[in-house]
Parts: C-alpha cells; sequence; structure tokens
C-alpha cells in the first residue's frame, strides 16, 4: 500500500466522526500491520512533516505499539511478526529521525527506539556505538546523547557478566562525553538547549555508575577531570534570568533538572563508593580517596546550597532533599562530620527545623484541595522526594549517630517553642512553628522512649503541650495532635483518664470540619485500638466509629484507612458480627470505587489501587472474625461474589491472592459451598493454566474446599465436568517440561485430596493419575517433590490397595516404585531426623497406605513383598508414634511458656522501663495478629509446608502438623488401623500370618507387640474422645447472629 492511502485510512481511524468507518479503518490497519514494509511505512509517515500532525501521531502510536509487542516476541519459538529487511529500514532510519520530529512525535519514537535497543544490542546492532561516536563528534550532539541515555539506562541495574558491554561503551564514549560537557560549561550565558545537554550526559553517568564504577573512572585523572565538571556545576547558582514563575514549571526547568542531576551524582558516588566501611578490600583505596579529596567540599557545597533557604531563595523540592539527604549520609563518618559541626546549629535550627514547618504552600493546598494535601501526606513516593521527610531523617540520623550532645540540645529548642507559644497572645501565636516542633516530637518518638529523663516525662508533655491542640483554632494543628498522640498511643499512662481523654478527642476528630484533620484522627485511631486495654473504652462508640470510618472512606480512597478497620476487627473479634454484613457491603463498595478510580489512571503509584488491596484484606479479616457464624457467609456472599469473579481474572492478577484468600473463607466456613461459588471453579483453572502457576499454593487452598466440602457436587457434576476439568490442568502441568518441581508442588497435594475424600468413588481415576503422577515421579529432582508423589501412591493404595498395586503392576514400574519409596523411608539427614516425610500427616499417609497392601491375599502380593513392607511399616510407625509424643510434650512446654509470659506482662506492666521496647512490640504484636488470621484458614496449604534443604540440620526438621488442618484420615487411626489389618491376615489366611511372624527377628517382633499395645491403648482413647465430642455438641448451643 503507497503512503498517501495508509495515511487516509490512519487519519479516518482517528478523526472520523463516523463509528463505523473508524471501526472499518482499524480493521483495516490490523490486516495491514503484517505485511510487509508496513512498520517502515507507519515511520515515513510519522516523520513527515507535511502530513498533517494528528495524522502522524496515531502513526507513531500504531509503529510504538507494534513494536513492543512483535519486535522481540516473548515466546521464542513464535514466528517473527517483522522481516529482517523491515528492522534493517528501521534501525538505519529512526537513529536519524527521533531527535527531528516535535516532543509530541519523540516520546512515541524514543520507546520504540528503546525497545529496539534493549532486544537488539549488541548482537543485532553492533554498529550503534558507532554511529552514537560518529553523531558525537560531528554536530549531531544531540541525536547521539539522546540514544546514548536510552543504551546506558538499558545497563543501569545489571551487574557483573551484564554489565560488560558497559565497560566499551565507557572506553569509546566517556572521553568524547568530557569534552563536550567541558565545553559546555565554559559557554557564557548559556541556553536552555545548553542545559538539555548537560542534563543528558549526567543521565547517562548516573546509569553507567548506579551499580558499579567502571574500571575506566578508577584512574584517579580520568575521575577527577569528571569530579570537577560535577563539583563546578553544583557550586554555580542557576541563572536567575527566564525562570518560569509557575511553581510546577520551576522545579522541572532545565537548569533546575541540571542542578538535581549532579547532586545526585555525588550523592551516589558517596554513598555508593565513597564509605571505606562499605568497600571490598580492592575497592577501599578508592573509597580512602574520595573522601579525602571531594566528601568534604561536596559538604561545603550542599550547604551553601541550603544556606539559600535560609536566605529566603529558592530551591526546588527534590534538590532540598537531595542535599539533606548528603548530610544525613555525613554524620556517621567522623572525619565528615567535624566539618558538619561548626555549622550544625545554623543547619539544623534555621534550615532544616523551618523546613518541618506547616508553610504557605501546606496551607494553599490545605484549602484549595483537601483531597490532594492527604494523598501527598501519606504517598510514599511523595516522601522519596519531600523536604520535610529528609528534615525528619536529617534530625533522626543526628539524634541516633550523634544523641549525647545534640538530643538534648534539639529538646530543648522544641521546649522553648513550646513555651513561646503558650505564652504569646492568640492572635500572635506562632502556629507554624508549633506544627514543625509537634512533628519534631513524633518523628524522635521511639528515641524519646528509650532515653532518659525524657520518657518519664512524655505523659506530661503529651496532657500539657499536645493534647490542647486538639480544640486549637489552626486545623493544621489539630490533625498533628491527632498523629503525635497516635505516635505515643502505646506508651504507659500513669493516669487511665489521659490516655481516655487522647483517645475520645481522636475519635472527635473524625468528625472535624477538616478532612485533614478526619484522615489523621483515623489513622491516630489504630494505635489506640491496639493499646485499649479495657474494650469498655471502645466498645459503646462503635457503631458510631464504622459509621464515621465509611463516610471517610467514600472520600478518600487510601489502603492505611483499611489498617485501622482491620486493627478493630481482630481487636474485637465476634463482637463484630453485628456489622459484618454492613461493613463488608461498605468494603464492597469502597473496593469497586477505588478499582474503577485505578482503572483510570496512568500513575504505576496509584494509591486506589493500594486501597483496593487493602479493601480485601479487610473483608478477608472481618469473615475470619466472624468464622463461628456460618449463617453470616450465606449473607454476605451476594455481596462480594461479584469482587471473586472478576478479580480471578487477567483482570485482577494484583489482587489475585488476597481474592483467593476471600475464596478460601467463603467455601470453608459457609454452611455449604452455593452453585453460585462453584462458578469461581473455571476462573482458577484457566488462570493456573495460563500464568497464575505462582499462585498455585493459594489456589490449593479453595479447590481443596470445593472437592472435600462439596464432594457430592464435585463427583455428579457433568456441565461442567469437575473431574474431567481437574486431571485436564494437573495433566497439563505435571506433564510440562518447562515447569519447575517447586511450581508444581500443589498438584500432588490436590490429587490426594480427590483419594482421600472420594473414597470408593473415582475408581476410573486410578490409573490416569497413578500413570501422570510415576511419570513425574520419574523425572523430578528435588526430593521434596518425590516425596509428594510417593505420597500419592500411598493415598491410592489406601483408597483400592488391590486396583493400585494392579495398575502399578501394569506400568511395569511397581518394583521401581518401591524400591524409591523404601530407599526415601530410609535416608537420614546428618542429624539423624529423617529426610523424606517428615510431618506427622506424611508419616501417616505412608503407614496407611503400606498397611492396606498386608491385608491383600498371596495371590495379589507374595509372602517376601508382604515381609519388607511389615518390617517397613513397623518402623514407620515407631518413627510417628515418636514424633507424636515429642509434638505433645512441645505443646505443653509451649503452653506453659506461654502462660509464664502471661504473667511476666502483668508483671511488667508497671515498669517504666517497658517504654524503650514500644517500638519492637508494636510490630510483633501485629506479626502475631496476622498470623493468627491465616492459620485457620489457610491451615491447608500450611500443612502440607516442607524444607527442602537435605543437609540443613535446623530445629526444624521434625515439623509439626498444623492443628486446623483437616482430612478424612484424621479419624483414622494409623496403629488401629495397622493392626485391624493383620488381624484380618489372621483371620483369613492363618498360614500366611504364621510365616509373617517367623520371618521376624527377635527385635521386630517386640516392636509388634509394642505397636499392637499402643493401639489397643489408642482404642480406648479414640472412644473417651468421641463420648467427649458427643457431649461438648450436645451442650453447645446454636450460634446465634
Amino acid at each position: 500500500m503507497d503512503l498517501p492511502s495508509l495515511a487516509l485510512i490512519l487519519r479516518a481511524a482517528a478523526l472520523s466522526p463516523n463509528p463505523d468507518e473508524r471501526k472499518a479503518s482499524e480493521q483495516q490497519l490490523n490486516q495491514l500491520q503484517h505485511t510487509p514494509q508496513h512498520l517502515v511505512r507507519l515511520l515515513q509517515i510519522a516523520v513527515d512533516g507535511n502530513c498533517d500532525m494528528a495524522v502522524r501521531q496515531i502513526a507513531s502510536i500504531q509503529f510504538k505499539n507494534f513494536i513492543a509487542k512483535n519486535w522481540s516476541p516473548d515466546d521464542s519459538g513464535e514466528q517473527p511478526m517483522i522481516l529482517q529487511s523491515d528492522k534493517e529500514l528501521v534501525r538505519d532510519n529512526i537513529l536519524v529521525y527521533v531527535t527531528q520530529v516535535p516532543t509530541l512525535l519523540r516520546s512515541q519514537l524514543g520507546e520504540s527506539l528503546k525497545t529496539i535497543i534493549y532486544a537488539d544490542y549488541p548482537e543485532q546492532w553492533p554498529r550503534l556505538l558507532d554511529w552514537v561516536k560518529y553523531n558525537l563528534q560531528n554536530q549531531q550532539i544531540y541525536g547521539a546523547l539522546f540514544v546514548l541515555r536510552i543504551l546506558s539506562r538499558k545497563y543501569e541495574f545489571k551487574s557483573d557478566e551484564e554489565r560488560i558491554p558497559v565497560s566499551r561503551i565507557v572506553e569509546e564514549t566517556f572521553p568524547l562525553l568530557l569534552t563536550i560537557f567541558n565545553g559546555l560549561i565554559q559557554i557564557e550565558n548559556p541556553s536552555l538547549e545548553i542545559a538539555e545537554l548537560m542534563k543528558l550526559i549526567c543521565k547517562i553517568f548516573w546509569s553507567s555508575i548506579y551499580l558499579e564504577l567502571p574500571k575506566q573512572l578508577s584512574d584517579p585523572n580520568v575521575f577527577n577531570a569528571w569530579m570537577v565538571l560535577f563539583l563546578s556545576v553544583s557550586e554555580r547558582p542557576v541563572p536567575v534570568e527566564g525562570q518560569p514563575m509557575d511553581p510546577e514549571l520551576r522545579k522541572s526547568w532545565g537548569w533546575w533538572k541540571v542542578k538535581k542531576w549532579t547532586v545526585h551524582i555525588l550523592n551516589r558516588l558517596y554513598s555508593r563508593f565513597g564509605d571505606p566501611k562499605l568497600q571490598t578490600p580492592e575497592n577501599k583505596p578508592f573509597a580512602q580517596m574520595f573522601q579525602k579529596n571531594y566528601a568534604g567540599r561536596i559538604l561545603e557545597g550542599h550547604l551553601n546550597c541550603l544556606n539559600t533557604i535560609r536566605a529566603g531563595g529558592y530551591l526546588p523540592d527534590r534538590v532540598t532533599n537531595l542535599l539533606l539527604q548528603y548530610l544525613s549520609n555525613s554524620i556517621s563518618k567522623s572525619s565528615i562530620y567535624k566539618l558538619l559541626l561548626p555549622r550544625l546549629d545554623v543547619l539544623l535550627f534555621e534550615i532544616v527545623f523551618p523546613l518541618m514547618c506547616f508553610n504557605d504552600s501546606d496551607q494553599k493546598l490545605w484549602e484549595e484541595d483537601p483531597h490532594e494535601y492527604v494523598r501527598k501526606g501519606y504517598n510514599i513516593i511523595e516522601d522519596l522526594y519531600s523536604p520535610r521527610t529528609a528534615s525528619m531523617d536529617f534530625v533522626n540520623e543526628l539524634v541516633r549517630k550523634r544523641g549525647k550532645n545534640n538530643l538534648p540540645k534539639f529538646v530543648q529548642f522544641v521546649v522553648g517553642i513550646f513555651r513561646s507559644y503558650d505564652e504569646a497572645p492568640a492572635e500572635h501565636k506562632p502556629y507554624r512553628q508549633k506544627d514543625g516542633a509537634m512533628l519534631a516530637v513524633g518523628a524522635l518518638c521511639d528515641k524519646l522512649k528509650q532515653t532518659d529523663p525524657y520518657k518519664s516525662e512524655l505523659e506530661h508533655m503529651l496532657v500539657q503541650h499536645i493534647f490542647p491542640e486538639f480544640s486549637s483554632p489552626a486545623g493544621h494543628l489539630r490533625a498533628k495532635a491527632a498523629w503525635v498522640a497516635g505516635q505515643f498511643a502505646l506508651i504507659n499512662f500513669s493516669d487511665q483518664n489521659n490516655f481516655r481523654k487522647a483517645l475520645h478527642s481522636v475519635v472527635s476528630g473524625m468528625r472535624d470540619p477538616d478532612l485533614p484533620v478526619r484522615v489523621d484522627s483515623v489513622f491516630a485511631l489504630r494505635s489506640f485500638v491496639e493499646a485499649c486495654k479495657d474494650l469498655n473504652e471502645i466498645r459503646p462508640i462503635l457503631p458510631q466509629l464504622l459509621d464515621e470510618f465509611f463516610k471517610l472512606m467514600n472520600e478518600v480512597e487510601n489502603e492505611d484507612l483499611v489498617f485501622t478497620l482491620e486493627t478493630i476487627v481482630d481487636k474485637f473479634g465476634e463482637e463484630m458480627a453485628p456489622y459484618a454484613f454492613g461493613l463488608c457491603q461498605n468494603l464492597a463498595a469502597a473496593f469497586w470505587r477505588c478499582l474503577n478510580t485505578s482503572e483510570a489512571s496512568d500513575d504505576p503509584d496509584d494509591v486506589g489501587a493500594l486501597a483496593a488491596v487493602g479493601c480485601l484484606r479487610a473483608i478477608s479479616t472481618i469473615l475470619e472474625s466472624v468464622s463461628s457464624l456460618p449463617q453470616l457467609f450465606v449473607e454476605i456472599e451476594p455481596t462480594i461474589l461479584p469482587i471473586m469473579q472478576k478479580m480471578l481474572t487477567a483482570d485482577g492478577q494484583d489482587v489475585f491472592e488476597e481474592v483467593l484468600e476471600i475464596a478460601s473463607y467463603m467455601t470453608f466456613y459457609s454452611p455449604n459451598i452455593s452453585l453460585h461459588m462453584w462458578s469461581l471453579w473455571p476462573l482458577m483453572v484457566e488462570a493456573l493454566v495460563d500464568w497464575a502457576i505462582d499462585f498455585f499454593p493459594n489456589i490449593l487452598v479453595p479447590m481443596d474446599n470445593f472437592i472435600s466440602r462439596g464432594t457430592a457436587h464435585f463427583l455428579t457434576c457433568k456441565e461442567p465436568d469437575y473431574q474431567q476439568s481437574l486431571f485436564t490442568v494437573l495433566s497439563t502441568l505435571m506433564t510440562d517440561r518447562n515447569i519447575e518441581d517447586s511450581d508444581i508442588e500443589s498438584a500432588p497435594k490436590l490429587i490426594e485430596v480427590v483419594f482421600q475424600n472420594c473414597k470408593g468413588q473415582v475408581d476410573q481415576w486410578v490409573e490416569p493419575y497413578l500413570r501422570l503422577t510415576i511419570d513425574r515421579l520419574q523425572r523430578a529432582e528435588t526430593s521434596y517433590l518425590k516425596s509428594l508423589l510417593v505420597q500419592v501412591v500411598a493415598n491410592m493404595l489406601y483408597y483400592n490397595p488391590g486396583l493400585t498395586l494392579g495398575v502399578l503392576h501394569n506400568t511395569g514400574l511397581a518394583s521401581t516404585v518401591f524400591d524409591l519409596w523404601f530407599q526415601m523411608l530410609q535416608q537420614k539427614r546428618k542429624s539423624g531426623l529423617p529426610a523424606n516425610f517428615k510431618r506427622e500427616h506424611d508419616k501417616k499417609v505412608c503407614c496407611l497406605g503400606l498397611t492396606s497392601l498386608l491385608a491383600l491375599p498371596g495371590g495379589q502380593f507374595p509372602d517376601e513383598a508382604l515381609q519388607r513392607v511389615f518390617r517397613a511399616t513397623l518402623d514407620l510407625l515407631v518413627a510417628y508414634k515418636n514424633q507424636i509424643a515429642e509434638a505433645a510434650k512441645e505443646t505443653e512446654v509451649d503452653y506453659e511458656n506461654e502462660m509464664n509470659g502471661l504473667e511476666s506482662d502483668e508483671d511488667d506492666e508497671d515498669d517504666d522501663g517497658s517504654d524503650g521496647e514500644m517500638g519492637m512490640d508494636d510490630t510483633e504484636d501485629g506479626d502475631e495478629a496476622e498470623s493468627k488470621k491465616l492459620q485457620k484458614l489457610v491451615a491447608q496449604a500450611k500443612s502440607f509446608g516442607y524444607d527442602d534443604e537435605d543437609d540443613d540440620d535446623s530445629d526444624d526438621d521434625d515439623f509439626s502438623d498444623d492443628e486446623e488442618f483437616q482430612s478424612p484420615i484424621d479419624e483414622v487411626d494409623a496403629f488401629v488401623f495397622f493392626v485391624d489389618a493383620i488381624r484380618v491376615m489372621q483371620a483369613s489366611d492363618a498360614q500366611r500370618f504364621q510365616n509373617l511372624n517367623q520371618s521376624l527377628d527377635f527385635n521386630y517382633q517386640a516392636i509388634a507387640n509394642g505397636i499392637a499395645q499402643h493401639a489397643e491403648v489408642r482404642r480406648v482413647e479414640m472412644d473417651k474422645e468421641k463420648q467427649k465430642k458427643a457431649a461438648e455438641a450436645a451442650a453447645t448451643p446454636v450460634p446465634a447472629i
């Protein structure tokens, strides 16, 4: 097709007001995209200055998208979509045009060039570096730098062998870059175009040194030549003329960008290569040289630059942040700290502290866009660039590393501000300084809680200087009061009325007219809920709290809000039942809102996506808290089923784990699994085959529940046929030679679920699954997967020993499988513990499988094999009995330790010294809560867990089984089962029994007698356990909602 005709189609596809014409044009483009030279024609239209800009833009977008998808396909076996001749033409021409087109098109062609370079250099495009060198020397500097920037960025995060091409790039181009950079610096009254060139050189240098210093730069003369230039640029003032007035445009102005990148580079050189303590012996001389020759001068330049703020001048936030990062890094270096010391007070009190205070920009945002104020305040990325965060980090580092003199001095300064504020009349109170002082106190929370004499004064400080600001006329002080109170909520209050006052003030803050106050109050509430020793403080206002909480969730999308709700649900547990339905409805609605916001946003750090994850986590927490009320799950299901149906597809990859956890709760705790819930099965199967292999352990749990709790439907339903569906997906995964052993460990576990739950009802699947299992067993490499696959054989023998043994013989591999099994049973680790079948569950499955063979008639199972199996089973039963006894002993010890721990906690309650550990305790409490939450339902997955480090002699060798895991074999006692099988043999074939008994030596006869005695003890215990359970069931009332 000629260019004018293609341009007409592009125009119609982009600009036609007729939907049918647009659709027809798009279909034409789809048909044309794989024709020879089509890609080249798109490029020609994109760079044709005579073409309409809209047509050029659609051509550049089509060009970029096609290259992104087809230039280097993920599947190496896929048929190439682009001819090599077309690729050559594109490579030859894109370099010429990428810098000549307008900026609007350059971004599209630049992305295309990046895809090509990342895929082709150096193997398919060896001449690229020669092109760059030639143009660096022939007045095409911008184009060469543009391309070199992309090329260097390819290796920015590469290390070791992957970085080898960097050496040649640096060797060939850095001498030219140094000459160009030096020339640019000499230009008087430089234009913005010069700034753009300098910025590109800085970015090329940054990418080249990010992880490793190229050997060419280890030459002191070469390195010094670069450092002279960077220091010169970082120290010289930015031109005043031409700076935009608009704050957003000003911070991204070309010369400020150059300043940012030079400071960035100096910081990186210092933090990555300039600290002798962090370097290997061969790199230590360079670090020592850097610290001696450059670190001090960089410090001096950075301090002078920061002085601009003190003088009322302008510095972009990002530059300020980077300058302070360098200073924070210098505090721990004695030689550099000595240089900082003479200027420290000015820096701390006249530059750093003012940056911590509420300012004009904050006020403007608070008033004009409170939602944006909240978003920025709780955005991790904003924190990385914030001068306020960098100031807090500097103060924290200072009191942590040099606290002896600096902490008292800084605290005295803060107290002075508190006093000045208290003494000033209302119209002259320094509200903004008070805000900064409160921020400082909150930021130093951990240090103050650990340090005398401050830790004993914290409650007094809160009551005198923080709590009064809950009623401040300044909204930002009300917000800061809530935040600081939350930071200190976990201290031991000597007067519980002070804790109560703070709690109620925070709750009141949730109804504040200013949105940021309401948000900070909700976050603070989380700490108060965690710290609350008497839930009666909160219980009466719980409905009001939840109401305010959801009003706020309707206004703000933030995952931290949901953390507070999770904490409340965790704390109140089953008491949340009356609110569970409403909570799930609100959270589901919030999830859909967050999802819509996220889908409409191109921001990879979008808060909507994070908040959506938080909503799902909170739903899980609620479901866990009401797990003893199955009827609630029936009521909640219609609300959250649509979420699961949507997010168990490729659309839900970012929340797949959270959705699977919800599905696990719903299939485990509901009275029964509804037909609507079964609609999730095909979604999970499809995802598992297509892209979700990494989530197989998570998918295992709800699939186990479907089979074990919906057994009848699993067996009888034919549309869809769940049995066939399961076999298809498992055979697809287990026969795929490209899938690692570790990725299919859940497959044999699912096979076990089928044969344990469907005993006597799936005979037709014994042979297909057994052949599949043995095929994978022959290729398995890890001992864990081998153990799991052997356990499949054991489960099938327990299911139907005669049928299974017959199939094994038909495969011709029966002796091979049993030889491997017995070999694995005998393997020991260095500690002497078993190398395989480590858990009680593993041993029990093996015992049941082997025992099932003992009752087979001699025709099916010869005496020689019987004797071998009998002895192996006795050994296994002894190991199983010992492990059960050891686990019981450990449980008893754990219980005693827990009781002692509770007593210790009570003893420590009056000890003020415990404040020092609060920071640590907070984390541990959180972990414990999360652990409890997961225990009940993810138990199935955890019970299958395994440590595959064969030579590891850690204390975790004999893992105990999870008490919450449920299996049909729970009701079967392995010892009783063994003795009953022997009695069946004795009754049906006395001679065979006698021959077996005579074949045993004295040791095995003693073991057999011991097992028989233990089995009788277990019979009595089991009867007692059944009677006890029956009595408990009769006495337990049905839970009410």
